[in-house]
């Protein structure tokens, strides 16, 4: 599910200022990378049996190698996913999502505009 109109979409940031501030909330980049694109995981815990929901931030490189650490980066629209074990995340739009769930989505994702601000371009 698309989170829209989260202010992150579209921001631009060095790659290090994002890696410190997405890791300061707890969102992880892990090998989640390539060369122009990155992709950062929070993880929402749930009480329900083998679910696990993810809000997911990516981002490609407009100039610069994530490799080499020196590129700079734009956000795309954070999406909000499922995850069914063992099969994989879901982000689709006929998802249901708890109302917990969403409201703590809308929690971190403004946690994560506010930390991103002091950064952008």
């Amino acid at each position: 599910m698309k989170m829209e109109n989260t202010g992150i979409e579209g921001m631009v940031l060095d790659l290090k200022p994002l890696d410190h501030s997405m890791n300061n909330i707890a969102f992880i980049r892990a090998g989640q990378w390539d060369y122009e694109r990155v992709t950062y995981d929070f993880k929402i815990s749930s009480a329900e049996e083998n679910i696990t929901y993810y809000i997911r931030i990516q981002g490609y490189a407009l100039e610069g190698d994530v490799d080499r650490g020196d590129a700079v980066i734009k956000l795309n629209t954070p999406l909000l996913g499922k995850h069914y074990y063992p099969h994989g995340v879901e982000y689709g739009e006929k998802e249901n999502f708890p109302e917990s769930v969403l409201d703590r989505a809308k929690q971190q994702l403004a946690k994560a505009k506010e930390e991103l601000e002091k950064h952008k371009q």
